[in-house]
Parts: structure tokens; C-alpha cells; sequence
């Protein structure tokens, strides 16, 4: 009985020692890629280096672009501040900035010129019976009838309220005279239809010579004065503009 015994036992050995020996030689065996697993990207390119002089330009140029935007900007500021939107013309802002402009250039070269002060006679009766929309059509009317009765060089601009201001260039004092009674008589002529009712406002005009030594101050005053001297005068009946 103890040979079948020693028979087992050794068979049992063997086959140990074959499981032995395949698991070392599968752990010797060298790691490879499976097939499933991919390859690595290929790294990006190097970039050659940028050239320093055309970034500046690049920059310079950005920067012009910039500028040029402001200044723009700064334009239409300005041409908003110096606007009056109801009647799109100066206000008095915008007015006496073309004055003094005006003054240096008579100075410099010895030109002529010459300030017409409008103001609108019956505007406030106007505005207060029919309301400030009324009042406003009939600046408008007036508006159309001074910007076809003067030149693409003349400035026209609303001093305040029922007040304009006209500087004309070129012309001797008897050609502003001329030219004031002219717009009186065409504003004169427009009649406004509000309610039913015809309204007249007509208007009272004053001139002022611009001289070599004079100042935009000491003109606008000029001109105010003979304005009023003229609103006074047509309240008598008296038609002769005033200087």
C-alpha cells in the first residue's frame, strides 16, 4: 500500500513544479504596448519669435485708431455743447465762440463786418396764450426765414429765448442796414395759424459795426442796444432800423 501512496505524491510535484516554472517564465516576460493603445500627439512646432518693429507698428497704429476715435468723440462734444437742438443753430455758446474767431480774423487782415441782433416781438403773448409748442413753431419760421436771407460764410445762432444773433461778413453799413430791414419785413410777413387764430410775431433788429479795435463784448452790446432802440421805434410806428 505505500508505493501507490509515494506514486501520488510525486505526480502532485510535478505538476507544482510545471505551475512554478510557467509563472516565472510569464513574469520574466517583457512588458510591451497592448495593441489597443494609441500613440502619443506630436508636439506643436516652436513659433519662429515675433519681430519686435512690427509689434510697435501694430501698436502705433492701435494707438493712432484710439486717438483719432477720441478726437472724433471730442468733436461731437463739442458741437453739443455749442448747439441749440431745438433749432439746430449756435446757441449763445456757440455764437460767441465764432464772434471772438471772427474778431481776430477782421483784425488780422483788416476785413469787414458787421452784428445784426434780432428778437422775436410777440413770443411771449404767443407762448402764453397758446402754449410753448406755438411758440415754437413760430422759432422755427423764424429760423427758415434768416438762414435763406444770409450767406454758407454768415453765422446764425439763438442768443437766449426770443433773441438771435447774425454776423455777416463783408459788407459796408449800409449793406446791414439793408439787410436787417430785409428780415424784418420777411418776418413781419409770416402769419401762424394757432386755434383757429392768425398770429403775427414779427421782429425788431439792431447792427453793430465790427471794427479792428472792437471786442465781442463791446459789439454785442452795441448791437443790443440799437435792438432795442429799434423795438422802441417800431412800437411808435416808426419803420427806420436802428445803429
Amino acid at each position: 500500500m505505500a508505493e501507490p501512496v509515494k506514486r501520488i505524491r510525486g505526480g502532485n510535484l510535478k505538476k507544482a513544479r510545471g505551475k512554478m516554472a510557467s509563472r516565472g517564465r510569464a513574469a520574466k516576460k517583457p512588458a510591451g504596448r497592448s495593441k489597443t493603445a494609441k500613440s502619443a500627439p506630436p508636439k506643436p512646432a516652436r513659433k519662429p519669435p515675433a519681430d519686435p518693429l512690427a509689434r510697435a507698428r501694430r501698436q502705433v497704429a492701435a494707438l493712432k485708431a484710439e486717438l483719432a476715435a477720441a478726437e472724433a468723440r471730442i468733436d461731437e462734444l463739442q458741437a453739443w455743447a455749442d448747439t441749440d437742438f431745438l433749432l439746430n443753430i449756435y446757441n449763445r455758446r456757440g455764437f460767441e465762440r465764432e464772434l471772438d474767431r471772427s474778431i481776430a480774423y477782421i483784425r488780422r487782415y483788416k476785413a469787414s463786418g458787421a452784428l445784426i441782433v434780432l428778437d422775436v416781438d410777440r413770443l411771449k403773448p404767443i407762448n402764453d396764450t397758446f402754449g410753448h409748442a406755438a411758440g415754437d413753431i413760430v422759432l422755427k419760421g423764424v429760423v427758415a426765414v434768416l438762414m435763406r436771407h444770409v450767406r454758407s460764410s454768415d453765422v446764425v445762432g439763438r442768443l437766449g429765448g426770443d433773441e438771435f444773433g447774425l454776423l455777416l461778413w463783408n459788407l459796408t453799413e449800409a449793406d446791414a442796414l439793408a439787410k436787417a430791414a430785409a428780415l424784418e419785413q420777411a418776418i413781419d410777413q409770416l402769419t401762424f395759424v394757432f386755434k383757429g387764430r392768425p398770429v403775427v410775431a414779427g421782429a425788431s433788429a439792431g447792427i453793430a459795426l465790427i471794427g479792428t479795435a472792437d471786442s465781442a463784448a463791446d459789439v454785442m452790446e452795441a448791437a443790443d442796444r440799437a435792438m432795442y432802440a429799434r423795438k422802441a421805434l417800431r412800437r411808435g410806428g416808426r419803420a427806420q432800423v436802428a445803429l
